[in-house]
């Protein structure tokens, strides 16, 4: 039997699709797993300004990729 996969999808941003995709980068520079969603609705249906864009990492994860996700936030408003 498969040993079973428990690890649960945590939302760490939301924001446009090439913020979110800056974003998925500097936490995979960190070592943390991530992935996006919505991205393909943004690019096919929609104008890329109309959708968050959410980035997800696993439960596990959540505090190393909130303190990655702070810094940018820290560093875009300019306090850092």
């Amino acid at each position: 039997m498969k040993k079973e996969d428990k690890s649960k999808l945590v939302e760490v941003f939301r924001g446009s699709l090439w913020e979110a995709e800056l974003v998925k980068s500097l936490l995979e520079s960190g070592h943390i797993e991530a992935t996006t969603k919505d991205g393909m609705v943004v690019n096919v249906v929609l104008p890329a300004s109309a959708v968050d864009v959410r980035v997800l990492v696993n439960e596990e994860d959540f505090e190393p990729a909130m303190e990655i996700v702070r810094e940018y936030a820290r560093k875009t408003n300019g306090e850092g």
